[in-house]
């Protein structure tokens, strides 16, 4: 009988399992620059041309390899990070496999400089296919510098299945801008088609993220540094006014290595639960430090998947260090009605002989405590709450405004009297049946409008539905195909993160369609002409 099972070819095997560790050329910049910063690099520079389908070169300064670990390099299964079963266990550098130079050569014409600096000169090595050209020495700084050239060439199939440039160049910048936020200490350049899309010099972790993401967004967040038996966490969380609306930049980190974990991103966002608008994501770079004994980072070859000890109680430190830094920074709101006696000092408005403590400016969903002349009183779980007890609640609001009270004359500072709404809008007089349902409407700090509603408490934000009568108009007039435009006096330059800067540049037509006049205005910068 014929045999039928056989052993792959070398160079069949190491293309299959390319594919695995190598699944697009985002995937060859991280490999490498893994690598670059397990070397010890204070500066890496990155070059890519094709959106990395043509050319890929990552460069540093790190302590370089001898000529026979160059060659041993490529191997598969060669590396320098672990070499007993114990270091298994105990990892602590980015890369550790010892598959992604086999798998990018496997896939790639590959051309590697590379110089320690007890050496004189440099080696070159030139591999296409796992198949080395040439072996030779040349000149070149201490370091390693590798080109990665036709990317896919040898797999068709796999290069057909690239998405668009922009779609690749963007998870190339994604991949670069996550390990330069993590590692703020390193110098980084990185440059697209030779325009310098990004330029950091080495600095501390919150200028660094004033460099990647731009003063504005900067001053959106907020330092959260926990520490426990289990692990430390530190990094740093946006504020509900600049939440997203997509999960594109939460920035989770596990000892210093980029993963992704939907478990940990939903204790973030559970922590912010009632403060974001339905559909927001919040904005957040968190760094957790944990024990590698009490983590597998072996699961995949990617090294994105990440299996923990006991995830359920780093989900719970998780979620209760977010919270916790959210209240100490005053962003979760509170809204409380109280009778005059014994109610807190440091309210700011005062109306009927009740008070309201309003401690954020920023009010979405969320939960209220309305503590009512007569002991009545309800909590308001974002419309949740029965209606019997909120008409209940309000009555005795009612009966209490009617009992003749007068408004106060002296009221605080903060809240100058005009704003407060007369009292007699605030009675609420017994309805006849020829006339229709009249509630009574509060504004506070003139930014937010309050009414009751038969099922709960109504909270308008001015600012937002504002801006939603705007969008509306914009959205009628793109669709009627009549953009209107207006020259601005003095042109506005806007600096934006490297990410935004080329999500600007392909959607310029349909800015322009809007009724936007922009112009590239490189670095980052865009020039507003017309709105």
């Amino acid at each position: 009988m014929r045999k039928k099972i056989h052993i792959l070819r070398p160079e069949l095997a190491n293309r299959i399992a390319a594919g695995e560790v190598v699944q697009r050329p985002a995937s060859a910049v991280k490999e490498l620059i893994e690598n670059s910063i397990d070397a010890g690099a204070k500066e890496i520079v990155i070059i890519v041309k094709g959106a990395g389908s043509e050319l890929i070169q990552v460069s540093d300064n790190g302590e370089g390899m001898g000529e026979e670990d160059a060659l041993l390099a490529f191997q598969r299964h060669a590396t320098s990070k672990i070499t007993t079963s114990e270091d298994l266990e105990n990892i602590r550098t980015l890369g550790f496999r010892g598959e992604a130079l086999a798998s990018i050569t496997a896939v790639a014409q590959v051309e590697v400089k590379t110089r320690t600096g007890s050496d004189d000169v440099a080696t070159l090595i030139r591999i296409e296919a796992n198949e080395i050209l040439e072996q030779s020495k040349s000149n070149a700084p201490v370091g390693t510098s590798v080109t990665v050239r036709n990317l896919f060439f040898n797999t068709p199939a796999r290069r057909s299945f690239l998405k668009t440039r922009q779609t690749e160049l963007k998870n190339i910048t994604d991949v670069v801008t996550r390990m330069a936020i993590a590692y703020p200490e390193i110098s980084w350049r990185y440059i697209s088609e030779d325009e310098a899309l990004m330029d950091l010099k080495p600095t501390t972790a919150p200028e660094r993220m004033r460099q990647v993401f731009g003063e504005r967004q900067a001053e959106g967040l907020v330092a959260l540094h926990e520490k426990t038996e289990y692990m430390l966490l530190d990094g740093f969380i946006g504020k509900p006014d600049f939440a997203r609306k997509s999960r594109a930049e939460q920035y989770l980190y596990l000892n210093r290595r980029s993963i992704v974990s939907r478990s940990l991103q939903h204790a973030v966002y559970q922590a912010y639960e009632h403060v974001l608008e339905k559909g927001a994501f919040p904005f957040f770079v968190l760094n957790l430090q944990i024990d590698p004994r009490k983590i597998d980072v072996n699961v995949h070859p990617s090294k994105q998947e990440v299996k923990f000890e006991n995830e359920s109680l780093v989900y719970r430190l998780l979620l209760s260090a977010v919270k916790r830094t959210l209240v100490a920074h005053d962003v979760i709101p509170s809204l409380t009605l109280a009778g005059v006696e014994g109610a807190p000092t440091d309210a700011k408005l005062r109306f009927e002989g009740a008070r309201v403590a309003h401690t954020s400016t920023t009010m979405p969903s969320f939960g209220i405590t309305l503590d009512v002349p007569g002991g009545i009183e309800a909590r308001l779980q974002d419309g949740q709450a029965g209606a019997d007890q909120i008409e209940q609640v309000f009555r005795k609001i009612e009966s209490h405004l009617d009992s003749g009270l007068a408004v106060p004359t002296s009221l605080p500072t903060e809240i100058p009297k005009e704003r407060l709404v007369e009292h007699q809008s605030l009675r609420v007089q017994p309805k006849r049946e020829s006339e229709p349902e009249v509630r009574a409407i509060w504004q506070i700090h003139n930014k937010y409008i309050l009414s009751q509603i038969r099922t709960g408490l109504l909270i308008v934000d001015q600012h937002v539905a504002h801006e939603r009568i705007l969008y509306e108009r914009v959205l009628a007039n793109f669709e009627n195909s009549l953009p209107s435009s207006q020259q601005l006096l003095f042109p506005q330059t806007l600096e934006l993160p490297t990410g935004d800067y080329m999500l600007v540049g392909e959607l310029l037509p349909h800015l322009k369609n809007l009724g936007f006049d922009l112009k590239l205005f490189g670095k980052n910068t865009v020039v507003i002409e017309g709105i």
